[in-house]
C-alpha cells in the first residue's frame, strides 16, 4: 500500500486522537463522537440564558382593570378583610406542613439507604475535584493491576542465560535499565499488582505434524527450566513477589489479596503460566499439568504458534525461517478444533483449578470452547480467559478476537485481555500481489506505524467495553515478549498513563478498576469455585496413557 493511500488509517475513529497521533488534521471531525469521548463537566454546551420574568408576561398597566371598570369601594368591611387573612395564613401553614412532612420522609428514606461511609460531618468542607491522574493512581491503589501475560522469563533466558545471580542482572534489574520493558523500579513506579509470568517456549520444529513425546520432549524440558527460573527469582527477590502455594486455608486468589492490601510495600502477585500446550508430553499431559500446578502454574494457553495434539492454533509456524502461515479452517475435521483428548485437559484444568486461556488459538477452537451444546452446556465448566488478544474490528489480526467471539464472553462470564503487541494494535488489511481478495482475512495485515500509540490501545479497550460491557476485559500486555512498543506504553511504568487515557475517554473510575484487576480476579474465584465443587463431585484426577515401563 503506497504512502498516500495510507496517510490516514480507515478504522481510526472519527473523533480527534490522544495528542501522540501527529502530522494529522483531525480539527473537522471535533462534533463526531465515539468511543468514549470525554464530555468535559464544565462546559454548559450552548444553552441559552433563561428568559427573564418581565419579559415572558404583560401584565396590564393600570393594576389588571379593564376599560370602563368601576374601581372597588375603599369602605369593604373588616370582616370580608379578616376573612381572606385567615384564609391566607391557613394555607400558608398547610403547604407548610405537607412541605416538611415530605421533606423529612425523604431525607428517612435516604439515611436509610446510604452507605456507612456516607455519614459524614455536615460541617466538613467539600473535597477539591480531582485530576485524571489522581484518579488513576486511586485506582491503581485500591485493586491491584494483574498483567494477564509478562514474558520476562524468555527476555531472562535470552539476555542473561537465566543466570539472575550474576552482578550484571542484579545491577539491571534492581536498579533499572535492562533493555526492554521491564525491571523493578519500573515495576514499582507502574504500580504493577502482579502478573501471570509466562514460563514460554518455542515450539517444536514441526509440531502440528510431528505429535510425538521424542518431538515434543525438548519444549517439555525448557519448560521445566523456565518454571525454576521464575521460582528461583521470586525467592531472591520475597519481599517483591506474593507466591502461589499448595497450603491455603481458603481461595488462593483471595489469600494473595490479602497479602497484597495488607502489605505497604505491595507485592506482586507471583503466579505462573505456560503458553501452550506443546509444553506437555502429547502421552503425559495429565500428570504433567498436576506436577505444573504444584510449581505454582495457575493458567495454560491452549496453544502457542502450531497446532498440538489437544487443539488448533490461529498461526502456524512449522519452519522459523518461513513466514507464518494463517490457518484456514479445522486442522482435524474429523476431531475438531479441540480434541476429544483435548476435552479430557480441559476437563483436568477445571478440577484443577487452572485458568484455560484461548489466546493463539484458531477461530474455530474459540467457538468449540465458549459454545453451548444443545443442552446448554460447554466443554468447560469454568470462565476462560484471553490472556493477551485486543479486537479483531481495530485490528484484523487472525490474533485478534472477532466480534461475534465477542459476543459469546459475557454467557460464560470470561475475559479478554487486551495485547499491547504492535502487530496486534496497529494494522490494515493485507494488500498487494498474492493476496486472495476474496478471502483477505486468510493473509497477514499490514502493521500500521503511525497508529502504534497507548491511545489505539485504549481504543481496543473501549470497543471491547462498550460491545460486551466493562465486567469482560482486561489487560494482557506482552511485555518483554514484543518488539517496539507502542508510543507511549515504552514499560511497565507507563500502566498508570494508560489508566488516565481511560479515564478522559469516558471510562468511570469503577470500571477502570475491574480492568486492571478485578475482572481477572473474578475470573480466578470462579475457576477455584469450580475445582472446588468438582472434587466435592468425587470427579477423579485424568489419566495419562500407562503402557509401557
Amino acid at each position: 500500500m503506497d504512502s498516500a493511500a495510507r496517510e490516514s488509517d480507515p478504522l481510526l475513529p472519527s473523533y480527534a486522537p490522544a495528542p501522540e497521533i501527529s502530522q494529522h488534521d483531525h480539527h473537522h471531525h471535533s462534533q463526531e463522537i465515539n468511543y468514549g469521548t470525554y464530555i468535559d463537566p464544565t462546559s454548559t454546551g450552548g444553552t441559552p440564558a433563561p428568559e427573564q420574568w418581565n419579559n415572558r408576561h404583560d401584565y396590564p398597566k393600570n393594576g389588571g382593570l379593564e376599560a370602563g371598570e368601576d374601581e372597588e369601594e375603599p369602605s369593604r368591611t373588616v370582616e370580608n378583610t379578616m376573612a381572606r387573612v385567615f384564609r391566607g395564613l391557613f394555607t400558608i401553614i398547610f403547604f407548610g406542613l405537607v412541605v416538611a412532612f415530605v421533606v423529612s420522609f425523604l431525607n428517612t428514606r435516604n439515611r436509610e439507604d446510604d452507605p456507612p461511609w456516607h455519614d459524614q460531618d455536615p460541617h466538613q468542607e467539600p473535597q477539591p475535584e480531582r485530576t485524571i491522574e489522581e484518579r488513576a493512581g486511586a485506582v491503581l491503589s485500591s485493586t491491584p493491576l494483574i498483567d494477564g501475560h509478562n514474558d520476562l522469563a524468555i527476555f531472562i533466558r535470552s539476555e542473561y542465560k537465566n543466570n539472575i545471580t550474576n552482578a550484571r542482572f542484579a545491577r539491571e534489574f534492581e536498579k533499572g535499565g535492562m533493555p526492554l520493558h521491564v525491571d523493578l523500579p519500573r515495576l514499582r513506579s507502574g504500580k504493577v499488582g502482579g502478573a501471570f509470568w509466562s514460563a514460554f517456549v518455542l515450539c517444536p520444529a514441526n509440531a502440528s505434524y510431528d505429535m510425538t513425546d521424542s518431538n515434543y520432549a525438548t519444549a517439555v524440558s525448557r519448560t521445566t527450566e523456565q518454571i525454576d527460573l521464575l521460582r528461583r527469582l521470586q525467592e531472591e527477590y520475597s519481599s517483591d513477589f506474593i507466591t502461589t502455594s499448595n497450603k491455603v486455608s481458603g481461595k488462593e486468589s483471595e489469600e494473595m489479596l490479602l497479602k497484597w492490601r495488607s502489605s505497604s510495600r505491595r507485592p506482586m502477585f507471583g503466579q505462573l503460566s505456560i503458553e501452550g500446550l506443546h509444553q506437555v508430553p502429547p502421552t503425559a499431559p495429565m500428570s504433567t499439568l498436576r506436577h505444573y500446578f504444584g510449581l505454582g502454574v495457575r493458567m495454560a494457553t491452549l496453544t502457542w504458534n502450531c497446532h498440538n495434539p489437544f487443539a488448533d492454533a490461529s498461526l502456524v509456524w512449522n519452519d522459523f525461517s518461513a513466514p507464518m502461515k494463517v490457518v484456514n479452517g479445522v486442522f482435524r475435521p474429523k476431531e475438531g478444533a479441540v480434541t476429544h483428548r483435548g476435552r479430557q485437559v480441559l476437563q483436568e484444568m477445571n478440577r484443577l483449578g487452572m485458568i484455560i486461556d484461548i489466546s493463539h488459538t484458531s477461530y474455530w477452537t474459540q467457538k468449540a470452547v465458549l459454545s453451548e451444546d444443545e443442552h446448554g452446556k460447554r466443554i468447560t465448566r469454568a470462565p476462560v480467559v484471553f490472556s493477551h488478544s485486543s479486537a479483531y474490528s481495530i485490528c484484523p489480526h487472525p490474533r485478534n478476537v472477532r466480534d461475534d467471539i465477542l459476543d459469546l464472553i459475557p454467557g460464560s462470564n470470561s475475559l479478554v485481555m487486551v495485547n499491547f503487541s504492535p502487530d496486534f494494535v496497529s494494522c490494515v488489511p493485507a494488500s498487494g500481489e498474492g493476496i486472495d481478495a476474496s478471502e483477505p482475512h486468510f493473509s497477514l495485515p499490514e502493521f500500521f506505524e503511525k497508529n502504534n500509540t497507548l491511545h489505539q490501545v485504549a481504543r481496543h479497550i473501549t470497543y471491547m467495553g462498550q460491545r460486551i460491557g466493562y465486567d469482560y476485559v482486561g489487560l494482557g500486555s506482552d511485555f518483554d515478549g514484543m518488539g517496539e512498543p507502542p508510543k507511549g506504553l515504552e514499560g511497565v511504568d507507563k500502566f498508570p498513563d494508560l489508566v488516565a487515557e481511560l479515564l478522559r475517554m469516558g471510562v468511570s473510575d469503577e470500571d477502570a478498576g475491574k480492568v486492571v484487576g478485578g475482572n481477572l480476579l473474578r475470573v480466578w474465584r470462579d475457576v477455584e469455585d469450580v475445582s472446588a465443587k468438582m472434587k466435592d463431585e468425587g470427579i477423579e484426577p485424568g489419566l495419562d496413557d500407562a503402557s509401557g515401563y
